[in-house]
């Protein structure tokens, strides 16, 4: 099973999507004003395509936003961050720190978190909600892990050519429906199981799996990589109900104890 980073992929691959039908987050639909807590991590100059974001991330308070490790650089100290549904430049700009969790090494997937504290508060944006400790086990016994929402700003649905895969980009928010596989101590794998199933693709990585359908606000992992190229197969998701993950999110934000819901 191939560990694949959903970062943007080499400027070689990208294309402009002017003139493709928008088909997905993969096989999803734009975002709106549905998950305005979603953004996206903004380049320093624009793509190859024309495009400007780079990865996923949600807030998580007024001042810090989650997304993941391997979507920084080695030494990076500040980041950018978008959350118009579509970005545009000269849009309005967050800025602050980055900073990853101290545990993540670059050939490993384990603890693949990052977040940016930003500057200044972010206003008039209700922060998404975070698990407690234990609640995807809590769910898996009752037989209660269903749907997922992933929401991000990566790919369309990739085409073929030349023996290779052609990732196309919008800098637009996505949202889509995805199926629970599995589950292990720190991993939440989600597939395409049922009919109307989405994917994340690359430039979703960091960005946000809420519990449930289209409505929720409950953050419960973050997408981290996939099976393949063609963002067809299995989503590995980073589970944020883990000790793991609250060791070090509870560095930033104050986590709940027991479960809202």
């Amino acid at each position: 099973m191939r560990y694949v980073p959903f970062v943007v992929v080499a400027a070689a691959l990208t294309v402009s999507v002017h003139a493709t039908p928008a088909a997905a987050i993969t096989n999803g639909t734009a975002d709106g004003n549905a998950h305005p807590e979603v953004g996206a991590l903004v380049a320093d100059r624009p793509h190859s395509d024309g495009t400007w974001t780079y990865c996923t991330g949600t807030l998580v308070s007024p001042t810090v936003f989650l997304t993941a490790a391997h979507c920084g650089d080695k030494g990076q100290k500040t980041a950018r961050v978008t959350f118009a549904d579509q970005y545009r430049p000269g849009g309005t700009l967050h800025s602050g720190r980055y900073i990853p969790d101290p545990r993540f090494k670059d050939k490993s997937d384990l603890h693949d978190m990052a977040v940016v504290v930003f500057d200044k508060p972010v206003t008039g944006i209700q922060p998404a909600r975070l698990p407690a400790p234990g609640l995807l086990d809590r769910l898996k016994a009752e037989g209660r892990l269903a749907r997922f929402t992933p929401v991000g700003y990566g790919s369309l649905a990739p085409s073929r050519k030349a023996h290779e895969e052609v990732y196309r980009y919008t800098d637009t928010r996505r949202q889509a429906s995805i199926t629970y596989k599995k589950m292990s101590r720190r991993w939440l794998d989600l597939s395409l199981a049922s009919k109307g199933d989405g994917s994340t693709c690359f430039g979703d990585s960091g960005g946000p799996n809420f519990l449930g359908g289209p409505g929720s606000h409950l953050l419960v992992a973050t997408s981290i990589s996939g099976a393949d190229d063609a963002c067809e197969g299995t989503n590995y998701d980073y589970r944020l109900d883990s000790p793991s993950a609250r060791r070090f999110l509870g560095e930033y934000v104050t986590l709940p104890a027991t479960d809202r819901r």
